[in-house]
């Protein structure tokens, strides 16, 4: 994982990421075997763009919006991570609800649109669904590329009965109306800006992310100092 704090720095995130790279293959790790975690920033998608040229895959992670996908995409990142219960949050909190039906969920819907968008496309990025908060949500995306879930969800649905009905269909994709868009930073920065879910939710993002690295420092140095 990039150093939050270089979310918006792109020559930065760059450096990083090819010292992780690096830094295994000193211990004789391919870097085929490893997925380097980057904030999906404007700045942290255009890293992504040259590092996997270079033949390192990157996991664009805090994504929130169809901006964000589209721009992934076009740069070939080899995953995206949208954030379905993240997204969710922010809803119920905005609609002052308690929760809502999974085919509903604005999560749900938003990874949803996402994979038809790619599909439909010919994206070869993967779709990989986080971030869930109910057993319904991951059911309602089976089909998508990628899910990952917790362990309290696992063991939910490996007790569960329920039938588990394929919902998303790449095969159905290029039936959807979905208009192509054309993406550049001003089309992105402007999409994000009439987004607020997705603006607030990415700075939201980026500062926990630098919350737990700033602990994780301490917690090192203090037993360095030993």
């Amino acid at each position: 994982e990039v150093d939050a704090r270089l979310s918006f720095d792109t020559e930065a995130t760059i450096a990083k990421a090819r010292k992780i790279i690096a830094l295994y293959k000193e211990k004789g790790i391919d870097k085929s075997r490893i997925l380097v975690k980057i904030a999906a920033t404007w700045e942290g998608i255009k890293a992504a763009e040259i590092l996997e040229k270079e033949g390192i895959a990157c996991n664009l992670t805090l994504i929130f919006s169809k901006a964000q996908a589209i721009a992934c995409a076009e740069a070939n990142c080899t995953l995206i991570s949208p954030f379905v219960g993240r997204i969710m949050d922010w809803y119920k909190k905005k609609e002052g609800v308690d929760g809502y039906e999974p085919s509903n969920d604005p999560g749900v819907k938003s990874v949803s649109a996402i994979y038809n968008y790619y599909k439909k496309f010919g994206y070869k990025t993967i779709v990989m669904g986080a971030s869930f908060r109910n057993k319904g949500e991951v059911l309602e995306l089976a089909g998508c590329d990628r899910l990952t879930i917790s362990p309290g969800l696992l063991e939910q649905l490996t007790n569960s009965t329920d039938d588990v009905v394929q919902k998303l269909d790449s095969s159905k994709s290029n039936d959807e109306d979905i208009e192509k868009i054309t993406m550049n930073e001003k089309t992105f920065r402007w999409m994000m800006n009439e987004d607020a879910m997705a603006t607030e939710k990415l700075a939201e993002g980026i500062r926990n992310f630098t919350k737990d690295i700033i602990s994780l420092e301490k917690i090192v140095s203090e037993k360095m100092s030993k």
